[in-house]
This record gives C-alpha cells, sequence and structure tokens, in this order.
C-alpha cells in the first residue's frame, strides 16, 4: 500500500474536519457546514476506495491463488461484509 499517499490524504481529511468544527463553533450557515461534510464524506470514499484496490490486488490476490480453500473464503467473505457495511451506512 502506499502508505505515504494514504496519510497524506487522510490528513487532509483531518483538515478539513477541523474546519468544519471551527465553521460549528463558529455558527455558520447550516448549508456551508453540510457541504464541507459531503466534501470529507467523499475524500474519505476515495481513501477507502484506493485502500480496497490494494488489499484486493495483494492479500485477496494471494489467498485466491493458495491451496488454502479456508483463507479463500475469510478473504472473500470480508469483501462481502464491507459491501454489506457500506449500504448500510
Amino acid at each position: 500500500m502506499d502508505n505515504q499517499n494514504t496519510l497524506r490524504r487522510l490528513k487532509t481529511a483531518e483538515g478539513h474536519l477541523r474546519g468544519v468544527i471551527r465553521m460549528v463553533e463558529e455558527d455558520a450557515y447550516c448549508i456551508d457546514v453540510i457541504r464541507q461534510i459531503q466534501a470529507i464524506e467523499a475524500a474519505l470514499n476515495k481513501v477507502s476506495a484506493q485502500i480496497l484496490e490494494n488489499h484486493l490486488n495483494s492479500c485477496v490476490i494471494t489467498a485466491v491463488q493458495g491451496n488454502d480453500k479456508k483463507e479463500r473464503q475469510r478473504v472473500l467473505k470480508e469483501i462481502t461484509e464491507v459491501f454489506e457495511m457500506s449500504n448500510k451506512v
């Protein structure tokens, strides 16, 4: 995984979140706050997608190509659970 890129993106989202906290503390216009929250959500979704892509291209491929049937089932179940959780949010 490209940890430097991931960390940079997460720290950027963290900075935006701190900005939203300030906006709420300063009683900013609600729609402006919502727009900033949506931008943070989009940034986090992008980071999540990058981490998932890396996981699919490393851990999952290794497990699927391996001889351990239980490990294959485990990693595929994890992927299914991630998608199920994303639909609940």
